[in-house]
């Protein structure tokens, strides 16, 4: 059973030679579950367990390869290495044995070893049955108590394996719940940015907030946050289905330093105050970045304009300068919980599609198409004209109406009144008179 497994994790895959490896050492964790599981990835994730020495054998292989090199942990003996396209953390053995360390594991399906050395795969707690089986199964509660993160982890690990949480594992989540408040907020952070990601992760969120692990973070949500989180699942398909551009840019990275998507803004949108000030606060408190925040209340903020039917072009052109780049969140948003009041305030089920399509065509259509297209001049404005040049042929000083000036002639431009920088101008000196 173990062929093709074995050749997924053998050495010759690895960014360094087994030689650097003592004897015994053994490869656990999510890359020999997700081997067995034959889920491969471009960026490989190793973990290595040694029983002594781990972090002098992590500095020797950083040194030979000219790697990166980072102590995560001097007391228990934890290092990572970092390749271009791999890293590789070593971990000092717990307990006198390799048994006694997977023992203390989260997860079943985490505690199954593979010794590159014999080629053996050590499995005490029988994970390899629970993969079969597709169950997430603890090992113990003490050991979700002892590193409560592990309670929302189970969440984000059956999302993205696509598992159930095997009974008694999810009672026991239950039972421990309130020891997730102990946790550091940048942590949860994390798993929970793994849920919002994708649409796998919206009924394992709303499982955390029914067993306890979301309302010591997410105050504000409740179960009608929950049908928002999927309201804005299917309007993140049916805008994809009609603009793939809009699509596309739903799964772009807020930025290449912030692993959240602008379709997770809009998600966490649904999780926390509908009020952008109180929303500010909230995130400030969960350690979200300052771009993440910004994404949150803008959407926030220009819901209600965006929500509008027949805006004039110059509501419009102060709608898409002030949602910029959250204008795909926004909109989604937007869609999402439009269809969710109309769903709420009848006996209509949420997302007929028929009818969202038709309102979506109505009310945003005209939008969107705008946002798409580089050339509209309404949702992105090129300037006929610079401060500087307006301060220069107005003879006029620098000063806080050179921006409003700046702004009436943007509005006028799209509005066709201006095309030129003699126009520009002279409209300039005209709203200057009057």
């Amino acid at each position: 059973m173990h062929e093709s497994i074995l050749s997924t994790l053998a050495p010759e895959n690895w960014p360094f030679s087994l030689e650097f490896l003592p004897q015994p050492a053994y490869m656990v964790g999510g890359a020999v579950r997700d081997a067995i599981l034959g889920r491969t990835r471009e960026y490989l994730d190793l973990d290595f367990v040694i029983p002594s020495k781990a972090v002098k054998v992590a500095r020797a292989i950083a040194h030979h390869y000219k790697a990166g090199f980072v102590l995560l942990d001097a007391e228990r003996q934890i290092a990572r290495v970092v390749f271009p396209h791999a890293t590789a953390d070593f971990a000092q053995q717990e307990g006198n044995s390799l048994e006694v360390d997977l023992y203390r594991r989260d997860f079943t399906v985490n505690a199954i070893a593979y010794n590159p050395h014999t080629q053996e795969i050590i499995d005490p707690l029988q994970g390899y049955a629970d993969l079969q089986q597709g169950i997430l199964r603890m090992v113990s509660p003490a050991n979700l108590k002892d590193d409560p993160l592990r309670l929302m982890r189970g969440y984000r690990q059956a999302a993205q394996l696509g598992f159930t949480i095997e009974p008694a594992t999810q009672a026991a989540i239950r039972s421990l719940a309130s020891h997730i408040s102990k946790v550091a907020a940048e942590r949860v952070r994390v798993e929970i940015g793994y849920l919002l990601a994708n649409s796998q992760g919206t009924p394992w969120i709303a499982s955390a907030w029914e067993d306890g692990l979301l309302a010591p973070f997410f105050k504000n949500a409740t179960r009608e946050s929950l049908l928002k989180l999927a309201a804005v699942d299917n309007a993140a398909a049916l805008l994809t289905e009609n603009w793939q551009q809009l699509g596309v840019q739903l799964q772009e990275y807020v930025r290449d330093s912030i692993k959240t998507t602008w379709l997770g803004i809009a998600k966490l949108a649904c999780l926390v105050n509908p009020d952008p000030e109180l929303a500010e606060i909230e995130l400030q408190e969960l350690t979200y970045s300052r771009a993440e925040i910004r994404g949150v209340t803008t959407a926030l903020k220009l819901l209600p304009q965006l929500r509008v039917v027949d805006m004039s072009l110059r509501e419009q052109y102060f709608l898409f300068h002030d949602a910029n780049i959250v204008f795909p969140a926004t909109a989604v948003l937007a869609v999402a919980l439009d269809n969710l009041v109309e769903a709420m305030s009848g006996d209509k089920p949420l997302h007929t599609a028929v009818e969202t399509k038709a309102r979506c065509c109505l009310i945003w259509a005209p939008l969107i198409n705008r946002y798409l297209n580089p050339d509209d001049l309404v949702a992105h404005p090129t300037p006929l004209v610079s401060g500087k040049e307006l301060i220069i042929a107005l003879d006029i000083p620098a000063s806080p109406i050179i921006g409003q000036l700046l702004t009436e002639i943007g509005v006028a431009q799209a509005e066709g009144k201006v095309s030129t920088a003699t126009e520009a101008i002279a409209f300039a000196r005209q709203l200057l008179k009057g």
